[in-house]
Parts: C-alpha cells; sequence; structure tokens
C-alpha cells in the first residue's frame, strides 16, 4: 500500500465569477522512502498540492488517504496530531521566530508533547549537532546566515522525527553553497528512510530526487522515475533547451511593447504633426526664394 495516495483530489477558492481551481482532479500515489521533486511554473499548483499532503488545507473534492488512513475527513484537531506527529516542514523563508535563539525554535515542537524543558533542550541540542549547528544553538536568527537559518529550520522540521518531509523552494534565498549543504542535508535525511517532497524551481535539484512530477494549471502533467545523481530529462528539456528568437519575433515584440506602453501613441502622433510642420514650412520658404 503507498504511503500517500490521492484520488482525483480537486481545490477550488472563492465563489461564483471569482471561483479559481487551484487543482483539477489529480491522482497521485507517492510509496513511502521516496524522493520526490515537484516542478511547475507559479502559479501551477505546486503549493496548493504541498498545503494539502501536509494537512494545511483541505480538498474540495476527492479523498486523500496517509497510509491507509483518510485524512481528509479526520476533524481539525485530528488532522493536527497527525500533522504533528507525521509531517515536518521546511520553508523558503525558514519561518524561525524572531524572539527565540535556535534551540528554543527547534524545541518548540516539543512543548507542544508536553515534554519537560530539560528533555527537549537536550534532544533539540542534539538535533542541532547532527545538522552542524551545536556552535549556535544560542544564537538568536538575525544572527545566522541564509543556510545556518535554513538548517535550523531542518532541525526543528526533523525534532519530531516524522516520516513525511515537505519542503517548499527550501533554497530559493540561498547561494549555491548553502544550497549544496542543504540538499546534502535532505539526501542524508532521505537515506535514513524519510519520504521528501520538495518544490523547486531549479532543475539542478532533481539530482537528488529519483522522481520528479511537472505541472501545470493544476494538474500533474508529467510523472517522471530518473536516477538519483542524474538531472530530470524533463528538467533538461525544460529549461535549458532555448527556442531561436527570429527576427519576425522580435518585429511582433516591439509592435507589441509600442501598443502596450501609455502615451507611445501620443508621441507618435506629435513627431508626425511635427513633421508636417516642418514641411510646410520648408515649402513656404521655397516659395520665397522663387519669387
Amino acid at each position: 500500500m503507498a504511503l500517500i495516495e490521492l484520488q482525483e483530489v480537486s481545490k477550488l477558492y472563492g465563489f461564483g465569477d471569482a471561483t479559481t481551481l487551484a487543482l483539477d482532479e489529480v491522482t497521485l500515489s507517492i510509496e513511502k522512502g521516496q524522493f520526490v521533486a515537484v516542478m511547475g511554473p507559479s502559479g501551477s499548483g505546486k503549493t496548493t498540492l504541498m498545503n494539502i499532503l501536509g494537512l494545511l488545507d483541505r480538498p474540495t473534492h476527492g479523498p486523500y488517504v496517509l497510509d491507509g488512513r483518510h485524512v481528509s475527513r479526520l476533524r481539525s484537531n485530528q488532522q493536527a496530531k497527525v500533522r504533528r506527529d507525521r509531517i515536518g516542514f521546511v520553508f523558503q523563508s525558514y519561518n524561525l521566530l524572531t524572539r527565540l535563539n535556535v534551540l528554543e525554535n527547534v524545541a518548540l515542537p516539543l512543548a507542544y508533547r508536553g515534554m519537560t524543558p530539560v528533555r527537549r533542550q537536550k534532544q533539540a541540542s542534539d538535533m542541532l549537532e547532527r545538522v552542524g549547528l551545536r556552535e549556535r544553538e544560542y544564537f538568536f536568527p538575525r544572527h545566522l546566515s541564509g543556510g545556518q537559518a535554513q538548517r535550523a529550520a531542518i532541525a526543528r522540521a526533523l525534532i519530531n522525527k516524522p516520516s513525511i518531509i515537505i519542503a517548499d523552494e527550501p533554497t530559493g534565498n540561498l547561494d549555491s553553497t548553502d544550497s549544496k549543504v542543504v540538499m546534502e542535508l535532505f539526501a542524508d535525511i532521505h537515506r535514513q528512510g524519510n519520504t521528501i517532497l520538495l518544490v523547486t524551481h531549479n532543475p539542478e535539484l532533481t539530482r537528488y530526487a529519483e522522481r520528479v512530477l511537472y505541472m501545470h494549471d493544476g494538474m500533474i502533467v508529467g510523472d517522471e522515475t530518473t536516477a538519483i545523481g542524474n538531472m530530470a530529462r524533463g528538467a533538461r528539456k525544460t529549461y535549458f533547451e532555448r527556442r531561436k528568437v527570429s527576427d519576425d519575433d522580435i518585429v511582433a515584440g516591439v509592435s507589441a511593447l509600442m501598443r502596450d506602453v501609455p502615451g507611445k501613441e501620443l508621441a507618435a502622433k506629435s513627431d508626425s504633426e511635427k513633421g508636417r510642420s516642418k514641411k510646410s514650412t520648408s515649402k513656404r520658404r521655397t516659395r520665397k526664394v522663387k519669387r
């Protein structure tokens, strides 16, 4: 049995004429222990899909089955418990609490489980050592680099020992060096048996995944199995094959720009009128010379 199963799941926002279809009858099955990358343009439904899988949102239509349990039918407090115990989140903007130091940020999820302060600080300290931040545990988030802040966020996501990690653009605010450090950490987590769902725009990051989903207009339009270490073929094709731009394309683009930019038409008319004025003045001068 698959760990995650969606059967024709849809998500609608708004009402009447303002309705937006964020997910369009998505059917998806993910096995335990898979590293799945999700790619697609902005607005394609990637984040909505992750919110539903992470029980941060409910589908409008269709069942969500997590490890054999219909979690989409659970009450809010029951979903919160499943989310706390089974799922860890890593966001692009880290979402660390600025008034807490790194150790307190990482230990925070344990407080909701009723663990004593001494035990949760010990576990948080051990987790920070795992991600290479033991010496920064009493620093505040503002004193960390982007890569350090993201590693702290990963430590917080792992503190409850979840079986599923959902990472939404975790390297979006990082440089290439910090991105590699963070992705190697995800690779290590995956090797220990965790299921990882990674949303990314970076085709290079598909090297860490064994499966890549491609989304467009709220639908999964591609599902590719790939070897870890190799860039997915679909990602390479989409992001590295550039169509040659012809002279006709350039002319069409300039014409569209002239139509869309305010004031261009008035400026063109003004230039035309100036040209006619110069011609008439020239003709009058010619007549005077002839006389």
